[in-house]
């Protein structure tokens, strides 16, 4: 059978319908696209835009513009305002000798002037950036222009000199051409760029009538301050603020360079004019603008206070530099009271704070020398009396940084003293806020900002003014060397004073006179370890002034001092000990003093709120004693009894009966342990059942009279007492018998536990019954792994892992199961 039509005609038909298709299919798409833009809101009363003709359009949405038409035509612009340039300056380098007089001068200036003539009329079309890549090519052309008068005309003058003038004059000429142009943006900001060069290069040509580089920077500065104060429009004010920064800082650290290597006063003079000069500048500067005068005034004070120092540097001995320079900041803080805007004052104000602090930094050495000297020796106590306080330091301390330390700290807690006495108080604030609603005026928000701050920075400034003047007295020993024993007794009277000044004031300045008194009474306890009897005397006074300190009016201050009293009586009972030579499980005993002392005094004071952090403290000293008993077993037994006695005594009070009990109870246990160890008693049992059974029947009647009693209290001391040390001896036995009677022990007392729900017999007799299985088996099950292969151990152990992983929600349901369980015995 033959197809109609053949298949070539077909596949034409088929073709030419697809065609039609296509075409219809773009008509649809582009009168779709037109219905769209005729149903959006329309931006203006323009009709929607006309029906294209068919076929305009391509099939398909049109392609995304990935570029605005105004940044393609800046590219563009900028292209072409570069490819002029180029070939600018390759006619100028190249083509320039070829060319005469006249047909040099004809060219460039007809180009020149074309250059800088076309923006004018460009921008009366409205055509402004191609006005301003053509300003652009024009601005370099008189560069270029420059360039060739100098290869022409005056190829003898020096370059920098001629670098100089020229600058000059195109910073003038652009400066004009820019006002003319105002709708330009290049010529203003290039022209003041430029301004930047011609005094610094004028300084670099040298000559005779050429300044210094310093003094060219900051004349260069200065009048970047006059066009930032009063020029336009705004792009320009902001680029002469950035250039006048650059300018005048490179010229203050010009100056602050000279000043600190002049050698004489007249050597720092000029620096000191410089540096006043750019004081005066930034100082202007911060005074007519309100926007540069947060940074232009802290400048302005720095300079200031280096010029005038650096001048008093040269006049002082070595290490008093430093006083020079803090007295002049310390004068800087007098404008605080001036009438200056306040912004300005602020400004000088931080200044003289920033130079304080770095005064306060240097004399930072010799404090933490007077501080931390004295640790030196701890290997070296009593071994000898120190000459002076520099020998008992052991320290080879530089004399550079010792002189100056005692005038720069107190110089410092005088200011801090006198701003803590100008800023207002609260009840200044307050009085200003009622004499305001007397004359029927709200009181304004400076006012209020200031009361405000006032209150906040007056309690710190005098708190600062107490720590720097005490740490002045502290470093007078060390810097004057006076004698050791002078030295000692200082520093004592020094903290002596501070506790007492922390007793009478109140908080924060009693806070500061505290921790001063604390930290100076670690150094001068250190300091008096060299000789024995300026070690009794500074333990004996310390505690009794901190005693002292610690009654007054309840507040952490006063649990910090009973805290130290108690760790000073701690080194004294120690001192006490070494003096007698004592041996260390000797000297134990003797510190078991103070806490007992503090047991006593605790049921002296009651719930008084130093009474417990004193009973710990003096707990940290029972620990002491215990550890110097180690090495000898007998004195450690009777350590650890007495300790027990003294918990026993504090459980007897209301307050401390739950803790100390059972501290007192496991005291009691272990001393009763440590004595049949140091007795070497092969049968514990005889002395411990004794113990046990009365033990046993006495928690039996508590827990009668009060169900609600916990079974360790009650049954765990008496049980304890004999399963403990039984357990001990049967690690220890090779018989059979004291196992066994042990295991049937502990299995009766564990099914006691489970039948009567008790917490302690459970728990300790299944203890001890587990252990001691474990040490019945434990010889079987070294011969049973000596016997079997070498890898079946660790496959044994990585199955049981495995086991457990793969069961471990259901073990931790079982484990929480169990503690519940316990949790509910007593």
């Amino acid at each position: 059978m033959e197809n109609v039509p053949t298949p070539a005609e077909e596949l034409a038909i088929l073709d030419r319908e697809l065609r039609q298709l296509d075409a219809r299919r773009t008509q649809l798409l582009a009168r779709r696209s037109w219905l769209l833009a005729a149903l959006r809101p329309p931006v203006t009363a323009s009709a929607p835009p006309p029906f294209p003709p068919s076929g305009s359009w391509p099939a398909g949405p049109r392609p995304h513009a990935e570029a605005s038409p105004p940044s393609v035509q800046n590219v563009l612009l900028t292209l072409g305002g570069i490819l002029l340039a180029v070939a600018a300056i390759a006619f100028t380098l190249v083509s320039w000798g070829h060319m005469g007089i006249g047909g040099r001068a004809a060219v460039l200036g007809a180009v020149t002037l074309a250059a800088l003539g076309t923006p004018a009329v460009l921008l009366r079309r409205g055509l402004v950036s191609t006005a301003e890549s053509v300003g652009v090519l024009g601005l370099v052309l008189m560069v270029l222009d420059a360039y060739a008068v100098h290869r022409v005309a005056l190829a003898g003058t020096d370059g920098l000199a001629y670098a100089a003038g020229v600058s000059a004059v195109l910073a003038g000429l652009w400066s004009a051409y820019g006002l003319a142009l105002p709708r330009l943006r290049a010529p203003l900001p290039t022209a003041l760029v430029t301004a930047q060069l011609p005094l610094p290069l004028w300084a670099l040509a040298g000559g005779p009538a050429a300044p210094p580089m310093e003094w060219a920077l900051l004349l260069t500065a200065a009048a970047d301050v006059a066009v930032a104060l009063w020029g336009r429009p705004a792009v320009v004010r902001g680029f002469a603020w950035v250039t006048a920064s650059v300018t005048g800082g490179l010229a203050m650290l010009t100056g602050l360079w000279l000043s600190v290597a002049a050698g004489s006063p007249g050597e720092a003079a000029g620096p000191a004019v410089l540096l006043l000069a750019a004081s005066a500048v930034a100082l202007f500067a911060a005074w007519r603008s309100p926007a540069a005068a947060p940074g232009a005034s802290v400048v302005a004070g720095l300079a200031a206070v280096a010029a005038v120092g650096g001048l008093i540097r040269t006049a002082v001995p070595q290490g008093w530099a430093v006083v020079g320079y803090l007295l002049c900041a310390t004068a800087l803080l007098a404008v605080v009271r001036t009438s200056l805007p306040d912004r300005v004052r602020q400004g000088l104000a931080r200044s003289a704070g920033a130079v304080q602090a770095a005064a306060a930094v240097t004399a930072l050495p010799a404090v933490l020398i007077s501080l931390a000297g004295p640790a030196t020796r701890i290997t070296e106590i009593w071994s000898t009396a120190p000459a002076g306080t520099r020998e008992a330091l052991s320290l080879d301390v530089p004399l550079s940084v010792l002189p100056a330390a005692p005038l720069v700290l107190a110089v410092l807690a005088a200011t801090a003293a006198l701003v803590a006495r100008r800023l207002p108080a609260d009840d200044s604030a307050s009085q200003a806020a009622t004499d305001h609603a007397t004359a029927g005026a709200p009181p304004s928000a400076a006012a209020g900002r200031g009361s405000a701050l006032g209150t906040l920075l007056r309690p710190a400034a005098a708190c600062g003014s107490l720590a720097l003047f005490w740490a002045a007295l502290l470093v007078l020993p060390v810097v004057l060397d006076v004698p050791y024993g002078i030295a000692v007794g200082w520093q004592l009277v020094l903290a002596v004073a501070l506790f007492a000044l922390g007793a009478v004031r109140t908080a924060p300045l009693a806070h500061t006179a505290l921790a001063c008194g604390l930290a100076g009474s670690v150094s001068v306890a250190l300091l008096s370890l060299a000789t024995r009897p300026a070690t009794f005397v500074v333990l004996g006074v310390l505690p009794a002034a901190l005693v002292a300190a610690a009654f007054r009016p309840r507040g952490p201050g006063q649990q910090v001092a009973a805290c130290a009293a108690t760790v000073f009586a701690t080194g004294l009972a120690g001192a006490c000990a070494a003096a007698a030579g004592l041996p260390p499980h000797r000297a134990a005993l003797v510190l078991l003093l103070v806490p007992a002392a503090a047991a006593l005094a605790g049921a002296r004071l009651g719930r008084h709120s130093v009474a417990l952090p004193v009973e710990a403290t003096a707990a940290g000293a029972g620990l002491v004693a215990v550890l110097l008993a180690t090495g000898h077993v007998p004195t450690l037994a009777l350590v650890l009894a007495l300790c027990g006695v003294i918990a026993a005594g504090t459980a007897v009070r209301a307050e401390r009966r739950p803790a100390a009990g059972y501290v007192a109870a496991v005291l009691f246990v272990l001393a009763t342990w440590v004595r049949l160890f140091a007795s070497e008693v092969a049968s514990p049992e005889a002395y411990t059942l004794p113990v046990t059974v009365p033990a046993l029947v006495i928690g039996a009647l508590r827990r009668r009279r009060d169900p609600q009693a916990s079974s360790w209290t009650s049954y765990g001391p008496g049980l304890a007492a004999t399963l403990v040390p039984s357990l001990f001896a049967a690690w220890g036995d090779e018989h059979w018998l004291r196992p066994l009677l042990l295991g049937v022990a502990a299995l009766a007392v564990t099914l006691a536990g489970a039948r009567l729900r008790l917490q302690a017999l459970l728990v300790l007799g299944g203890a001890v019954l587990a252990l001691d299985a474990l040490h019945e088996l434990a010889p079987y099950v070294v011969q049973v792994v000596d016997a079997l292969p070498r890898w079946l151990p660790p496959a044994v152990a990585g199955l049981l892992l495995l086991a457990v992983g793969a069961t471990y929600e259901q073990r931790l349901r079982d484990a929480r199961r169990l503690r519940e369980s316990l949790g509910r015995m007593r």
